[in-house]
């Protein structure tokens, strides 16, 4: 990469991008002075990671901002916005379980969710296990029963006029039959936030009060009711260790690691008891201290998230000062950030320490087996098949269909031999009629690689996932399907090595020529085809089955007089599928369409099945 001039390099704070030749971004930093921090990439000696990334960008651009608080707010964005591999990502963070109460809907649910936030949404956690929060919600619920039911549930009984299980057993106060009204649900809900936002102080001197006065007037039952409402919400309290005697509200941050990975504990406490736990692995994939690793961690963990008002850490960040006024921007108040030195949360640190520790000596037993295989898988495959550089990213396709109809095709992506959900993609097939698998596979391909070359045209800010080329294209088939790719390839112009893997004899077919290579069963590089293959398969025949089940219900109910896109979609608003509809009463069908076309539809319903 060509060093630019220095006096063309803002002496100001900003955030600064490498891209490699394609654009993609490969690395996102801020600095107080550009012009310095830049000026540090281009000394002789650089760590080995930042040297590889590096070497591997094509250009450097920046951004000026008005401040470094403003520098560190950009970069979180261009992060996430870019995800690039030499930045340090918490990737692992969306996978852990919050329990959200739904407060945008009419009638709010409580349920456990995980991935990214939703707008309307209040969320409480993150648990470090999914079972930890349905066992302490099943014991909420006797004492606020709120639903927790899905909407498409909801709506069934709602439309039928009987309620579920859940309100004869006393866990939902049954809001899709009338049986309470707004007001008394409403404080069902905030009773439930409440407690999970950590005044349960106030919520059990409520129920103390309510059993008290039901008992002083001889209303034994409505007490009992109260009693064991009372000792619900004790035993869920008692779920929830307390970490000292004060009612603190802080997070802890606890890390260790090597010159590889880390691993990070993160501990949520409200009110002195600790409502909420995380454990991650993350790729050291920058050269960083362990206090700028540190300062990594507060800058994911809180750049969506309102920071708690003390933040304790096993070590304070470089410039920790700066993190400090973030920090307490990002929360509109003041906030502590400091390493605990005495006392209850210390022993806390401690603790939070040795599991970390713990975690990643467990980890690392995995590590070196999990990475070395991965690495010899992509060494051998790139050896067997000659390739000019190592994979990795490949791209595999294949197609599904029966008898021509409902033709799809599958893209699934592996980047250093892991599956990247993200960026996989299926394809309706819309220009082949009948069964014919290589004009699909053309198809597809043609879909595919005319959006890479139309995205690398746009400015580079503008481009989509799929604007950069893969380092190996692999083709579910034989030199059929091969030629028909080589043949696309050829059309745009495009230098990707492409493969066909066969699945009879799992021979691989290469351009040019004759005879397939047969890689000897139990390489690593044959593993590693055969995974990503039959992932693609999975994915088309997933996709496949989901267009075949949708065309089905379509074409019966189109047969039914009366019946048209509006009746059809309350149907399957209603019953959710063609089995449920079969399986349903005249009766039950007449609650969404007329009798007498829920009689039509019953007879062509069972007839079918007869024939």
């Amino acid at each position: 990469m060509r060093r630019p001039p220095s006096s063309e390099i803002p002496d100001a704070p900003g955030a600064y991008l490498f891209r490699d030749a394609h654009g993609a971004v490969l690395y996102v930093g801020k600095a107080k002075s550009l012009r310095k921090r830049l000026a540090n990439y281009f000394a002789r000696d650089l760590q080995p990671r930042t040297r590889a990334m590096v070497d591997a960008a094509g250009s450097v651009e920046w951004i000026v901002t008005d401040g470094e608080i403003a520098a560190l707010h950009l970069e979180f964005n261009l992060i996430k916005q870019h995800a690039p591999r030499f930045n340090i990502r918490l990737k692992d963070d969306k996978s852990f379980p919050y329990l959200a109460i739904t407060r945008s809907e009419d009638w709010p649910r409580a349920l456990v969710m995980r991935g990214r936030r939703r707008k309307g949404t209040e969320y409480f956690g993150p648990y470090a296990h999914a079972y930890a929060i349905r066992q302490t919600l099943d014991l909420l619920l006797r004492t606020f029963p709120v639903r927790t039911c899905t909407n498409a549930k909801f709506r069934r009984h709602e439309a039928s006029g009987r309620p579920c299980l859940l309100f004869h057993i006393e866990r939902c106060s049954g809001p899709c039959v009338g049986e309470v009204d707004d007001a008394t649900y409403a404080d069902h809900v905030d009773g439930l936030a409440a407690f999970l936002d950590g005044d349960r102080d106030d919520v059990t001197a409520a129920l103390r009060d309510k059993m008290s006065t039901a008992s002083a007037s001889l209303e034994f039952e409505t007490a009992a009711r109260f009693r064991d409402q009372l000792q619900a919400v004790e035993r869920a309290l008692a779920r929830q260790e307390m970490v000292g005697k004060r009612r603190d509200t802080f997070s802890l941050i606890a890390a260790t690691g090597d010159e590889l990975e880390a691993a990070l504990v993160v501990l949520e406490v409200h009110q002195g008891r600790v409502v909420g736990r995380r454990t991650m692995i993350v790729d050291r994939v920058e050269d960083v201290t362990t206090s700028e690793l540190i300062g990594r961690f507060i800058h994911q963990l809180y750049g969506d998230d309102r920071p708690p008002p003390e933040l304790l850490v096993t070590q304070l960040p470089d410039e920790a000062e700066l993190w400090q006024a973030w920090l307490e921007e990002r929360r509109g108040a003041a906030l502590s950030l400091r390493v605990p030195q005495r006392g209850a949360k210390r022993r806390l640190m401690e603790t939070a320490m040795a599991n970390a520790e713990e975690e990643f000596a467990r980890h690392r037993l995995k590590r070196a087996s999990d990475h070395n295989a991965r690495a010899r898988a992509i060494n051998s495959l790139q050896g067997h098949l000659d390739l000019p550089q190592a994979p990795l990213r490949i791209e595999c396709y294949d197609i599904s269909t029966i008898q021509g109809r409902d033709t799809v095709g599958s893209m699934v992506v592996l980047e250093d031999g892991l599956p990247r959900k993200s960026d996989y993609k299926r394809f309706k097939v819309r220009t082949v009629t009948g069964q014919d698998d290589f004009a699909a596979m053309e198809e597809v391909l043609r879909r595919r690689f005319r959006q890479l070359v139309e995205q690398r045209e746009l400015p580079v800010e503008e481009r989509g996932k799929f604007a950069y080329p893969p380092s190996l294209v692999l083709i579910d088939g034989g030199a059929g399907q091969l030629g028909r790719a080589v043949q696309v390839l050829e059309e745009f112009e495009l230098d990707i090595p492409v493969a066909g893997l066969a699945k009879r004899m799992e021979e691989v077919y290469l351009p040019g020529r004759p005879d397939p290579v047969q890689i000897p069963r139990g390489e690593e590089a044959l593993y590693l085809l055969q995974r990503v293959r039959d992932e693609a398969h999975r994915f088309a025949v997933s996709y496949h089955r989901s267009l075949r089940g949708k065309r089905m219900v379509d074409s019966i109910l189109d047969d039914v007089p009366g019946i048209g896109p509006g009746r059809k979609k309350k149907l399957m608003r209603r019953f959710g599928s063609l089995k449920r509809i079969r399986e349903a009463d005249v009766h039950q069908l007449a609650e969404e369409i007329p009798e007498s076309v829920a009689r039509d539809l019953y007879n062509v319903l069972h007839e079918e099945v007869l024939a």
